[in-house]
C-alpha cells in the first residue's frame, strides 16, 4: 500500500474485544464517527471502540472511558481497566499491521487518566 510507504497518517478504530477494526488515511475519513460510518457502524457506536491516530513515529490514543465501560461502576476503577485492556488491544492490532510504535495519550485526554493517579 503506497500510504504506508509513504508513512500517511491513519485513522483506527478497534473493538474493545479487539475483533474488529476499522482504518483509513486521515483524509478519507477526518474523524472516527466517520471512519465508523463509511464502514456500516452508526456513529453513536463511537463508545464500543478504541480510537488511535498514528504512523511510523506512533500511536495517538484519543483516550476516553465510556461511562459504561464493562459496567464497572467505580470511576477509577473502571478507567485502569480501560488503560490496560486498551495498551493490550491497541498494541496487538498496531502489531499484526505491522506497526510496532509506542502509544502515546495526548494532553488533551490526560483527564481521565490523571485519575488513574490520584489514588
Amino acid at each position: 500500500m503506497n500510504a504506508i510507504r509513504a508513512d500517511e497518517p491513519f485513522l483506527a478504530t478497534i473493538s474493545f474485544d479487539g475483533k474488529k477494526a476499522v482504518m483509513c488515511q486521515i483524509d478519507e475519513a477526518m474523524e472516527h464517527h466517520i471512519l465508523l460510518m463509511k464502514a456500516g457502524y452508526r456513529d453513536t457506536d463511537i463508545d464500543k471502540f478504541f480510537r488511535i491516530v498514528f504512523d511510523k513515529s506512533g500511536a495517538d490514543w484519543t483516550f476516553i472511558c465510556p461511562p459504561d465501560y464493562k459496567n464497572i461502576p467505580y470511576k477509577e476503577k473502571r478507567i485502569k481497566v480501560f488503560y490496560r485492556d486498551g495498551i493490550y488491544i491497541i498494541s496487538d492490532f498496531l502489531e499484526s499491521i505491522g506497526y510496532i510504535v509506542g502509544i502515546n495519550i495526548p494532553k488533551r485526554y490526560r483527564r481521565h487518566f490523571d485519575i488513574m493517579n490520584e489514588e
